[in-house]
C-alpha cells in the first residue's frame, strides 16, 4: 500500500487543502489540521484548559450542509483565511487580528442564517491542542479501496473527501484498515500506532464543493456492511516526514 493523497483541514467544517507532504511529530497532530473552529453559539471552551468539546458546540457538515458550498484557502505564513463561493471571493481576514477574525465571524453569521444558533465566533486551537472529533483523532487515514466497495453498494461514485481524513491510501484490499486496529504502520521512518474505527456520520451525506445533502451514506454502511466506520484514526508514535507515493507497511 502507498500514500495517493494528503490533506489537511485549516478551519473545522470547512474544506479541505491539498498538501504534497507532511512532518510528524511524535505524539502531535497532523500539521496545520483543525488549527480553529467556529463556535456555533458558546461552547464553553476553555483555550487556558482547553478540553475536547463535542462537534455539535461548532459549525460543522452534519448540520451546515451549505459548508460544503463554500472553497477555503489558509495562508499560514500570514494567517489569513480566503472563503470563495461559486469561485469568487467572498471574504478574507487574517485570523491573528480581531478585524479579520470579525469578518470571517460575520460573514458566516449572515451566510448561514437561521442556522446559526448564537454567536459565531472563531477559536484558535493552543498549542498541543486541535479541534478534532474525536479524542482519538491525530491522524486519520482512509483506504480508498473501501470508499470504492461504498461507491458500488451506492450505485454511483462517492468521494473520498467526503470522509475527511489526512492519509488517503491506495493498494489494499477493502475493509482491510479494520484488521490494522491496534497494529502499527511504518512509511519511511514514521511509525503510526492504529488507535481504532473512525464511525461516520450524517456529513458524509454531504457532497464536497456544492453542499447537497444527495446521500445516506451512513446507511449503505449499515446495510450493505453491518456498520457505520470508513477509515482509522492514529498516534504518531515515531515521526519525519510522508509525502504522497510513499510506500507503507506494517
Amino acid at each position: 500500500m502507498r500514500i495517493k493523497r494528503l490533506y489537511r483541514y485549516p478551519v473545522k467544517g470547512l474544506s479541505a487543502e491539498p498538501i504534497e507532504s507532511a512532518e510528524l511529530e511524535a505524539d502531535g497532530y497532523f500539521p496545520g489540521d483543525r488549527l480553529y473552529a467556529l463556535e456555533n453559539g458558546p461552547s464553553g471552551f476553555d483555550p487556558a484548559r482547553p478540553e475536547h468539546q463535542p462537534k455539535i458546540k461548532f459549525l460543522m457538515l452534519m448540520r451546515n450542509a451549505a459548508l460544503a458550498g463554500l472553497s477555503t484557502r489558509f495562508e499560514a505564513h500570514s494567517g489569513a483565511l480566503t472563503i470563495k463561493k461559486h469561485g469568487e471571493v467572498v471574504v478574507r481576514g487574517e485570523l491573528g487580528s480581531p478585524e479579520g477574525r470579525a469578518a470571517i465571524e460575520r460573514f458566516m453569521t449572515e451566510f448561514l442564517g437561521e442556522e446559526i444558533r448564537g454567536p459565531v465566533k472563531l477559536l484558535e486551537a493552543p498549542d498541543g491542542f486541535r479541534f478534532t472529533d474525536s479524542k482519538s483523532g491525530f491522524v486519520s487515514l482512509l483506504n480508498l479501496a473501501s470508499v470504492d466497495a461504498i461507491s458500488a453498494a451506492e450505485g454511483r461514485t462517492v468521494d473520498p473527501l467526503r470522509f475527511r481524513a489526512n492519509i488517503y491510501l491506495e493498494g489494499m484490499e477493502p475493509w482491510a484498515e479494520t484488521e490494522l486496529v491496534g497494529k502499527t504502520v511504518a512509511i519511511g521512518g514514521v511509525r503510526l500506532e492504529i488507535l481504532k474505527m473512525t464511525d461516520r456520520c450524517a456529513a458524509t451525506g454531504v457532497e464536497p464543493g456544492t453542499g447537497k445533502r444527495d446521500m445516506d451514506v451512513v446507511q449503505t454502511l449499515r446495510k450493505n456492511f453491518g456498520h457505520v466506520d470508513c477509515g482509522v484514526y492514529a498516534r504518531v508514535i515515531e515521526g519525519g516526514r510522508i509525502s504522497q507515493g510513499d510506500a507503507c507497511a506494517l
